[in-house]
């Protein structure tokens, strides 16, 4: 591409996987183009790498107009190979997590259940949701809604990390859906904890008003008034100690339709997939089904 015009247009309708822009020859026409393609909101995610001269003014331009790597004329090639795949890897990093919670998104969710497949250990993939998050956000703001679900997000972490440490796996799926991947063993002391500390706080997110009154009055789609209940957190749970799971999307599916359950209960609860791939499996047909209250009961 020879001007910024070519770059931008192609960077717009395919989003390249790396742009390499040669600012030697012409280094005002070079920056320009480097700077247009950072300051769009659609390609500026595109790494650029920007080849300058060999003089420490156009080395330091190029990174005033957001250059992710510059390389100079005359680094050696094994040292720029090693730039190239550097760059590629922090664009991979920061392409693949959530914006708002810093958590690992779509695709590495999907590798870290696809590795937990390839092993022989047991594990839950548990697929956490809010109930009456959109009518929270309704009431409220968006930036209120953030909030809750940047929340919800450090109780996971911080859970799942507590108790099962570098076992543990928490991705958001966008919005107000996550998925963690934990030990089957941990399954119980985790979502209790999970459950317990969500329904302490979330309370607190709301006005003295409606916490007290446990509900407020809101408007469902076709415009009528109805009582909303605070929010809850309804998390389905998966596990292979008694399916065989050949690929990340059966494991999505199933734990997607335990999500579904678990938030046609009422309260904060976590349901468990107690079926089997076969007849013979089924010992409990019936998904178990927790609250913060019925685990302590157990216990």
């Amino acid at each position: 591409m020879a001007t910024a015009d070519e770059l931008m247009s192609a960077a717009l309708r395919s989003r390249p996987r790396l742009a390499i822009i040669d600012a030697r020859t012409h280094p005002v026409a070079g920056l320009k183009g480097c700077q247009r393609l950072k300051a769009d909101s659609f390609t500026g995610i595109v790494p650029a790498l920007v080849l300058v001269r060999d003089d420490p003014r156009s080395f330091a331009a190029a990174f005033d107009v957001l250059a992710d790597e510059v390389i100079r004329e005359g680094t050696d090639v094994a040292e720029v190979s090693l730039r190239v795949a550097a760059l590629l890897r922090r664009s991979d990093r920061d392409t693949y997590v959530h914006p708002s919670t810093r958590l690992p998104g779509g695709i590495e969710i999907e590798t870290e259940i696809a590795r937990r497949l390839e092993g022989d250990a047991l594990f839950a993939a548990c697929y956490a949701d809010l109930d009456h998050f959109k009518e929270y956000n309704d009431r409220y703001s968006y930036y209120d809604g953030d909030r809750v679900i940047r929340i919800l997000s450090k109780i996971l972490h911080d859970v799942v990390k507590g108790i099962v440490s570098e076992r543990g796996f928490v991705g958001h799926i966008g919005g107000d859906d996550f998925l963690f991947v934990i030990p089957v063993e941990a399954v119980q002391e985790v979502c209790n904890e999970i459950v317990s500390v969500f329904d302490a706080i979330v309370p607190y997110q709301y006005s003295e008003q409606d916490r007290r009154a446990g509900y407020y009055f809101g408007k469902d789609r076709r415009g009528q008034l109805h009582k909303v209940p605070l929010m809850t957190v309804s998390i389905g749970v998966v596990t292979n100690e008694r399916r065989h799971f050949t690929h990340p999307s059966q494991v999505s599916e199933l734990a997607t339709e335990m999500k579904s359950y678990a938030k046609s209960l009422p309260g904060s609860v976590f349901t468990i997939d107690r079926r089997g791939d076969t007849a013979a499996d089924e010992e409990e047909p019936r998904p178990s089904v927790f609250n913060a209250a019925s685990v302590l009961e157990e216990k």
